[in-house]
């Protein structure tokens, strides 16, 4: 797999990276966050609805730029530099590639272009207290009724949840053994949305289901057939999460040089101290072994499948979660009092690497799963 950049790949990623400079600044960013718009503003998701961002990995049948998961990769990595808080993780990717994975021609006709434009939000809610961020088990229950089905249970840490018009929601079915996909309106009767404020500044939401009716029709794709969609979903947004850690990495070792350039002690910087020197050279091995986790990423996506692509997906997930944790806490550290200030914003690096470790599943998580699958590949 190349992993250069084409031409167009990389007046994406400028595109992206002077939005966040001009319009995205920190102290922009911090207002939002003060003023709790978690979710972010109307305003900027339409900006990057206009330029494609959102719907750059959509299929171009469906009012999509027909990009590839790099595209993807390549604004999440800029994202992440930005601390962006607005939910293209939870709409633009997770429930989005879900969708693609899952919908059948009609859905996708229906849903994607309105996606695309910015004028609809999709969210996933599939994680559960039980699950802790993996696509399985499921306890919520989806029990048949003449025309369609009744929900009863709760979904949690749904991300992208504030201001989603719709949720794509996983659900067993008393008496089958698979998972069903469903479409269910943000406003329909039973259904109770909770915002859940996170550690980052970011929002999602915790969604109760008490008696929720849907319609035949609102399955997405086949009952008991909607596994492998969610799979498809979750995958995407580990290499975007992990694209997005990778750009955070960056954007903390880039502050955290400057910092020591500009700090003297003695009468001199302090990043003339060889001991410090070694502390960032050692971040910046961190970051380089946390960017070639995320090309294994993009390339099993590209050359495996089942288990195998499974595997290295949490491994990703779990190497990168933690770097990302112990970098941006280097980054902290070397800065001393100032990086623990609510007013300084490499102290926000780290908090984000602790949420996004625990986001689609923790690194614990992933490693149990890759033991388990070496495990079995052994037996």
């Amino acid at each position: 797999m190349d992993f250069q950049l084409n031409s167009e790949q990389q007046l994406l990623k400028d595109s992206v990276r002077r939005f966040i400079d001009k319009a995205y600044g920190f102290e922009a960013r911090a207002a939002l966050v003060k003023a709790g718009q978690g979710g972010g503003t109307t305003q900027h998701w339409q900006t990057f609805a206009d330029n494609g961002w959102v719907g750059a990995a959509l299929p171009e049948a469906f009012g999509g730029l027909g990009g590839s998961l790099v595209d993807t990769a390549i604004i999440a990595q800029e994202f992440g530099r930005g601390l962006v808080i607005e939910p293209f993780l939870g709409c633009a990717v997770l429930a989005a590639q879900t969708l693609v994975a899952g919908g059948t021609a009609a859905q996708k006709d229906r849903l994607l272009p309105a996606l695309a434009d910015g004028s609809r939000r999709l969210a996933l809610a599939y994680s559960e207290a039980g699950s802790r961020g993996m696509p399985t088990p499921v306890s919520l229950r989806a029990e048949r009724k003449p025309g369609g089905y009744v929900l009863q249970g709760r979904k949690s840490l749904v991300l992208g949840a504030i201001g989603a018009d719709q949720f794509i929601v996983s659900a067993a079915i008393p008496g089958s053994t698979g998972i069903t996909l469903l479409l269910v309106d943000a406003n329909a009767p039973g259904l109770q949305c909770r915002d859940l404020p996170l550690h980052d500044g970011s929002h999602a939401a915790d969604l109760m289901f008490e008696s929720v009716e849907v319609a035949t029709d609102a399955v997405l794709g086949e009952a008991d057939g909607g596994l492998p969609a969610l799979q498809a979903g979750i995958a995407h947004a580990i290499v975007a999460l992990c694209a997005e850690q990778v750009g955070a990495m960056e954007k903390a070792i880039e502050v955290t040089a400057d910092y020591l350039k500009a700090r003297k002690q003695f009468g001199v910087p302090i990043g003339s101290f060889q001991a410090l020197q070694h502390r960032m050279a050692d971040m910046a091995a961190e970051m380089e072994l946390a960017r070639s986790m995320l090309f294994a990423a993009l390339a099993a996506m590209q050359n495996q499948q089942g288990p195998a692509l499974q595997k290295t997906l949490s491994s990703a997930k779990a190497f990168v979660g933690r770097a990302a944790k112990a970098v941006c806490g280097q980054a902290v550290q070397l800065h001393g009092g100032i990086g623990m200030t609510e007013e300084y914003l490499v102290g926000h690096y780290f908090k984000r690497a602790v949420v996004a470790d625990l986001l689609l599943g923790s690194a614990d998580r992933h490693e149990a799963a890759c033991a388990a699958a070496i495990s079995g590949a052994v037996a």
